[in-house]
């Protein structure tokens, strides 16, 4: 697997490039420039910490209402064991929430965790 930032990694299916797997429901910072978009203050944190969560374990992907983005990469909650990855990132402070519809199904879960975060002002809201 490689990881491209806090919530976008890659998976082995079968292709020459593998499949992106893009995380349902959060947003971790950006780890480089592009576009109009800037790399974010602990998006290296992020991307380092999804990738020790991730690296060379068995992934399961659970999908909701949509399964892919209009970039074409999976939508998925991401379970590694009993390990909700999703959920584990926002808690952490890693990952804030970021709700698209139709893929609500944790929507309030996330945002009872980011709570928690910023105020235990863990990751991103150490500021």
């Amino acid at each position: 697997m490689r990881v491209i930032d806090g919530d976008t990694f890659v998976v082995a299916d079968g292709s020459p490039k593998g499949g992106k797997v893009r995380l349902i429901g959060v947003d971790a910072p950006e780890t480089r420039n592009s576009g109009k978009r800037k790399i974010g203050f602990y998006g290296k944190e992020a991307k380092e910490y999804l990738h020790k969560l991730i690296d060379g374990k068995q992934v399961r992907l659970a999908y909701d209402a949509g399964k892919r983005d209009r970039y074409g990469r999976l939508l998925a909650y991401v379970y590694v064991g009993n390990l909700f990855i999703n959920a584990d990132l926002v808690k952490k402070g890693y990952a804030q929430v970021y709700t698209v519809p139709p893929n609500v199904k944790y929507a309030e879960l996330f945002v009872e965790l980011e709570r928690e975060a910023r105020q235990g002002k863990r990751g991103l809201w150490r500021k």
